[in-house]
């Protein structure tokens, strides 16, 4: 159907959506990767032409020479920026995990900037509606993971917008993990939080645009008007190192592309009394706790996992979990991403933790089950499980979201 009347971009392929939209034909791909915004700026903003623009975006919403897309639009004519709205950890950046920079003014550009974060529907609504922009756009760099918030942002933008009556726009960014293939448990509804609002993969292998398109269509009980300027020169198969894009980190424990290739994975260390390496200068690659020695990186790395090794690690957080303690575990050195499985590792280093630790426990809260979607992951490692038996347990669940996903890629 229309876009006006569905709220969904063309489905056939990237060349059938209209030019400002349209990835560049494999045949003209240029050297240099585009961003959606980038091509935005190169079609003089035509999708925006006359309209009040809001933009949520956070620190990551920069240009190749690391302008913010904010400060560029701004004192671009072309362009009507009247407002910005900003996620977790703020527009620019200020706060920390679960922290935000709630409504001001900024402070360069003197726009009114308000707060999304833990916000959703009606209230969300409202924001935008009392913003008096006339639509709104999204450009936020994700990093491949269903716990990450910021696709959960986009999820709830989209359904506020649809409410507020605002059409929404998608400037797309590449996945920095590949867009190659789905991995790992895909959430249960009754498991549903700020990190994972819908049943999709805890390595979902899409970008933004991708996400809305599968959002509008398969969870929004009303589609919002969506439209999306895509990428020019992304292959599905590319890591971040291959953009020749900056890396500006999403979050303040998300420092380089590195960390986002082994986040959907480690991340599950949330879930438990070990740390996550926050408050080190390498998170969710360093993991320990009081009590670990090397017999965690043996065992972790007889398991001949492919394309990583561990390392026997030592380290002191500075904030987070052991803050001020000295603490054993393990660093991850992966050495070949390409056969690198992030979700299968993460499970397996959860397992090798248990069984070489006498002090392993899960937090009391159960928050395994929320990372995870659900409670497998966890009674299966209690019941003694090994990590392939685990990810076994997942695969059905996982080829169905696969099915799904695949309506809704774009490119190639």
């Amino acid at each position: 159907m229309p876009l006006s009347r569905r709220g969904l971009l063309t489905t056939a392929t990237a060349a059938s959506l209209p030019a400002c939209t349209a990835a560049a034909p494999t045949q003209h791909r240029p050297k240099q990767l585009r961003t959606g915004f980038e091509n935005l700026t190169a079609r003089n903003y035509a999708p925006l032409t006359g309209k009040k623009v809001g933009l949520v975006t956070n620190p990551t919403g920069v240009t190749r020479d690391v302008r913010h897309i904010v400060d560029v639009m701004h004192a671009d004519d072309r362009v009507n920026l009247t407002a910005v709205f900003g996620p977790e950890h703020g527009f620019r950046g200020t706060a920390q995990a679960g922290g935000s920079e709630g409504r001001y003014d900024d402070p360069a550009t003197g726009l009114p900037v308000y707060d999304t974060y833990l916000k959703s529907g009606r209230p969300l609504a409202d924001v935008f509606t009392a913003s008096g922009v006339d639509t709104v756009v999204f450009d936020i760099q994700d990093v491949g993971a269903r716990f990450y918030t910021y696709i959960w942002t986009l999820y709830d933008c989209m359904e506020a917008a649809q409410l507020a009556g605002k059409p929404f726009l998608v400037l797309d960014r590449p996945n920095p993990v590949t867009g190659r293939a789905a991995q790992g448990p895909v959430l249960h509804k009754e498991f549903a939080t700020f990190v994972g609002r819908q049943p999709i993969a805890q390595a979902h292998g899409m970008t933004v645009a991708e996400l809305a398109r599968l959002f509008n269509r398969e969870f929004l009980a009303a589609p919002v008007e969506l439209d999306a300027v895509l990428m020019s020169g992304w292959k599905r198969s590319e890591f971040y190192d291959a953009s020749g894009l900056p890396w500006v980190p999403p979050s303040p424990n998300m420092p380089t592309p590195d960390t986002a290739l082994v986040y959907s994975g480690t991340c599950l260390f949330e879930g438990t009394n070990l740390s996550e390496g926050r408050g080190t200068t390498r998170p969710f690659e360093l993991l320990g706790a009081e009590g670990i020695d090397r017999r965690w990186a043996v065992a972790a790395e007889q398991l001949g996992l492919p394309g990583v090794h561990f390392r026997e690690a030592y380290f002191a957080p500075t904030f987070s979990k052991f803050q001020g303690k000295t603490v054993g575990g393990v660093q991850i050195h992966v050495h070949d991403p390409a056969a690198y499985d992030p979700v299968r590792t993460g499970v397996a280093l959860l397992v090798t933790a248990k069984k070489v630790w006498s002090g392993f426990g899960w937090r009391s809260d159960n928050w395994i089950d929320k990372l995870t979607g659900s409670t497998l992951v966890r009674t299966m490692i209690d019941a003694g499980a090994g990590a392939d038996e685990v990810v076994a347990g997942w695969q059905e669940e996982l080829a169905a979201f696969r099915r799904m996903r695949k309506k809704y890629l774009i490119y190639k």
